[in-house]
């Protein structure tokens, strides 16, 4: 990864990430040559600040399209769901607590996890975001985003997490299902 094509790098990133998922960079846009083809993609970065963008070689990567988007709202605590621009799902949801917020932004599903655990904390699964908290810097990795199902059916609806979005476990496993890595993922107020 580059700060601007031919540039300085900015940093280096493995096929699979620490998690054993493919790395998954959201695609924002493309310098082309004359012929139309792209000499470089400028991308999301999975790494801390939140919103870094790089470029890399359009070798280095490979490209898939996303028909799927998710749309989080805060204020609301609502998740809702797009495939092909129209509403598949809508969803109650528990967000981030005031002394661990959940950052907003435009962020896309960096990861997808399956616990050893489908009771514990997390549920069934977990869509990792790219998003990172702004006060839990010390966790592991670095505080990541994720959304994910919850052992505490009642927190959905309330600010309570420490920056995770929470579904309920059997609307997750719908989500999890359809909702391929790279989807791009819209937090706000």
């Amino acid at each position: 990864m580059y700060r601007r094509p031919r540039g300085a790098r900015l940093a280096h990133f493995r096929k699979l990430n620490q998690n054993r998922y493919p790395t998954t960079f959201g695609l924002v846009g493309a310098i082309v040559t004359r012929s139309c083809k792209a000499s470089w993609y400028r991308v999301k970065l999975p790494m801390r600040p939140n919103g870094v963008v790089g470029y890399v070689r359009p070798w280095a990567v490979r490209v898939q399209k996303v028909r799927t988007r998710i749309v989080i709202d805060i204020s609301a605590r609502e998740l809702r769901f797009f495939v092909a621009g129209r509403l598949r799902l809508r969803t109650p949801v528990a967000v981030g607590s005031a002394a661990t917020p959940t950052p907003k932004g435009r962020f896309y599903v960096n990861q997808r996890l399956v616990p050893t655990n489908p009771y514990g904390a997390y549920g069934p699964a977990a869509l990792g975001v790219s998003a990172f908290s702004d006060v839990l810097t010390g966790w592991a990795q670095g505080g990541p985003i994720g959304i994910h199902g919850t052992d505490a059916p009642w927190s959905i609806g309330r600010a309570v997490s420490n920056g995770c979005i929470r579904v309920p476990n059997t609307t997750l496993q719908k989500l999890f299902a359809a909702t391929p890595g790279g989807t791009p993922v819209l937090i706000h107020a």
